[in-house]
């Protein structure tokens, strides 16, 4: 396991588009969540021990936004054919088996990963409701192995100031997880620099 830190793209960056099937074979766009309060979308995988970490409290967390109007999507882009735990009838399983009411999308070829920088499961990305990014970075603390409960603070403040009018402050602390596993040809430049 390669421990793996968001990039941080630049805030006020505009959402990259997407055009992804959903694991029931629904094809979700960006343009779908045009009107949501805000847009959080999230790179995960099935197998990840950090994505695994977090796996209730993000049910939890995506259950309370959706409740405010801002919309989740939760992107896998791993190369399933080298990590077979994260195969698309199996994103299926994990999202029934998780309780998770978001689209949980796969991105094959690994292009909506790379537009969006994502590095790591998981990788956060918060848009406010002209879909420019505000907050990117962890969910909350909490790490495998370190005690600190699952709350989602660090996410679940970012969207509260954002819906108060309040500055959200840009010192935002990076996810760390498993680096996305990319298919060969596909890595981008930042990943071999590391």
């Amino acid at each position: 396991m390669s421990l793996t830190p968001s990039t941080m793209l630049p805030l006020q960056t505009k959402a990259p588009t997407f055009t992804l099937p959903d694991t029931d074979g629904k094809v979700v766009n960006d343009s779908d969540f045009i009107g949501a309060r805000a847009l959080l979308v999230m790179f995960i995988c099935n197998h990840c021990p950090y994505v695994k970490h977090i796996r209730a409290g993000l049910a939890a967390m995506a259950h309370d936004f959706a409740r405010h109007g801002v919309a989740v999507v939760a992107i896998m882009s791993n190369n399933a054919e080298k990590y077979p735990d994260d195969r698309p009838e199996l994103m299926a399983m994990e999202k029934k088996s998780a309780g998770w009411e978001f689209p949980y999308l796969y991105d094959e070829s690994q292009k909506v990963a790379l537009a969006y920088h994502a590095a790591c499961t998981p990788d956060f990305f918060l848009f406010d409701g002209d879909q420019r990014l505000i907050y990117r970075g962890q969910m909350d603390d909490s790490r495998p192995g370190n005690n600190k409960p699952v709350t989602g603070a660090d996410l679940r403040g970012a969207v509260a100031k954002l819906f108060a009018g309040e500055a959200i402050d840009p010192a935002q602390k990076p996810s760390i997880g498993c680096n996305i596993k990319w298919k060969p040809g596909n890595e981008p430049d930042w990943f071999n620099r590391r």
